[in-house]
């Protein structure tokens, strides 16, 4: 049974609708950029980069010379990177609803 990158990637992404939570990513990376949502940088970086690593054709543990260890190097990045990407998404929903539904008035105590 042959696995490659992207039928890995395409089964780590439908986990817990990854999918639909995608435009959600673009738009808290788009926010913690200008400063707006306060996120540590790591918390974007680590998960970001290890998506980038089981997408890019360079391994530590290469299919073609490994083949059932270089699938289980890209497995383990994956189960560590998509949970803590949605757990961030998540943390980000949240801050946008409350952020959304909280109404500052200026006012000035007399």
């Amino acid at each position: 049974m042959k696995y490659s990158k992207l039928h890995l990637a395409k089964q780590a992404i439908s986990h817990k609708g990854f999918i639909k939570k995608i435009p959600d990513i673009f738009r808290m990376v788009k926010m913690w950029k200008k400063g707006e949502y306060p996120m540590r940088s790591i918390d974007i970086i680590l998960p970001l980069l290890g998506l980038l690593y089981v997408i890019s054709p360079i391994d530590l543990l290469p299919e073609v010379a490994i083949p059932i260890l270089g699938v289980m190097d890209d497995i383990a990045v994956l189960s560590l990177t998509i949970p803590k990407l949605i757990k961030e998404v998540d943390k980000f929903l949240l801050w946008e609803a409350e952020r959304k539904h909280t109404k500052i008035i200026d006012a000035e105590i007399i």
